[in-house]
């Protein structure tokens, strides 16, 4: 059994995302184990944790693997990364296989490949994640197949994929509306040739916050302007000493302490307060009127 492993042991097994070609030579050159010899390596791996035994279990289902790869070249993927993430699947098998279970590891593995590379499709076929839910998931696989060869869903079908899936018929909506989009870069287009493509870009129907509305710009200058001339009338209705007080309190970049008031007036730092407080009424007074 070594002997005939020798090819993918020799000189490492190559990465299917390096050369496919050489990978699948490699692959399929690895003979299948039959009953005997996969249920002696499982052994040896359960009862003592043989990773030789776990290396050629899973050398000898690498070809099972890109079996099962080849069923999802449909979704644009590469299918060197579709393989890799299903060998990911056959690792996690092989590791939980128990040979007592009177079943053979192929038909054990399926589960665990086709979940790494469901997985990996769900993540890279949009760049928006389109299946979150379990149910969205089920429909993402199945419903895909049948808008293919049905189109737009028509009420009945729909009811029937829904009752066939265990799901709700709003739901089987939603995904065939999900299916249909398609993803749409942020900026527009750079090039003329592609000025269609990206005339919806979402960045285009942003507010420009360097070039606002001259609209907007001179009600702005408008409201200043009213509000400083109304400040001003406030201020000058105000005695002298109540003017002085809001003005260096509130008005001068460097402000005045309550301490400092009261002793140019000669009065304490409770009247200052006081005298702050009655103007400060007096001003709002004047600027709501």
């Amino acid at each position: 059994m070594s002997n005939a492993l020798a090819v993918a042991s020799g000189g490492g097994l190559p990465s299917p995302t390096d050369s496919l070609h050489s990978y699948l030579q490699t692959v399929h050159a690895i003979p299948v184990l039959n009953l005997e010899e996969e249920r002696a390596l499982a052994v040896k791996l359960a009862e003592s944790n043989d990773l030789d035994a776990a290396r050629q279990l899973v050398l000898a289902h690498l070809r099972f693997v890109v079996h099962i790869a080849r069923g999802y070249r449909g979704y644009g993927l590469p299918l060197g990364d579709l393989i890799q993430e299903g060998n990911i699947g056959l690792m996690k098998a092989v590791k939980r296989f128990d040979p007592e279970q009177g079943v053979r590891l192929v038909s054990f593995a399926v589960h665990w490949v086709r979940a790494e590379i469901h997985e990996y499709v769900l993540r890279n076929w949009r760049i928006v994640k389109v299946a979150t839910t379990k149910a969205q998931r089920k429909l993402f696989f199945n419903l895909r197949g049948a808008k293919k060869r049905l189109g737009w869903l028509s009420r009945e079908e729909v009811e029937l994929v829904a009752r066939d899936l265990g799901v709700k018929p709003e739901t089987v909506l939603e995904m065939e509306a999900r299916l249909s989009n398609q993803d749409v870069a942020f900026d527009p287009a750079p090039s003329s040739e592609e000025s269609v493509a990206g005339a919806g870009s979402p960045a285009l129907y942003l507010e420009d916050k360097g070039s606002a509305d001259p609209a907007l710009q001179i009600e702005e200058q408008d409201w200043q302007a009213s509000t400083q001339r109304r400040l001003r009338a406030a201020l000058s209705a105000l005695d002298e000493r109540s003017r002085d007080v809001l003005s260096r309190r509130w008005l001068a970049e460097q402000k005045a302490t309550l301490q400092e008031l009261a002793g140019e007036y000669g009065v304490s730092a409770e009247r200052i307060r006081q005298i702050e407080g009655n103007a400060l009424k007096k001003v709002r007074v004047e600027m709501e009127a």
